[in-house]
């Protein structure tokens, strides 16, 4: 991921993003209204394959997230909500 795409995001009203991977450009992703969880970053440019899927769960770091959870995060780490409000 990097700064259009996070741009892309938070003008899709997305709240945030994690990333089970790297990002780029996170000096310009940190001044854009999305929050972003990474695993680190990455001068390199990532292979655009056009692949992807909506609405499937995924796992990863032993944590599952599916459709329709809460995900809450902070600057400490991540929390995940079977559904509704904490």
């Amino acid at each position: 991921m990097g700064d259009m795409l996070a741009a892309m995001g938070a003008g899709n009203g997305w709240s945030g993003v994690i990333i089970n991977g790297a990002i780029r450009d996170s000096r310009e992703i940190a001044a854009i209204d999305i929050g972003v969880k990474a695993l680190g970053v990455n001068p390199a440019k990532s292979v655009k394959k056009g692949e992807g899927t909506v609405d499937t769960p995924v796992e990863f770091g032993g944590v599952r997230f599916a459709p329709g959870m809460w995900v809450y995060c902070d600057e400490d780490g991540v929390l995940v909500s079977p559904g509704g409000a904490l």
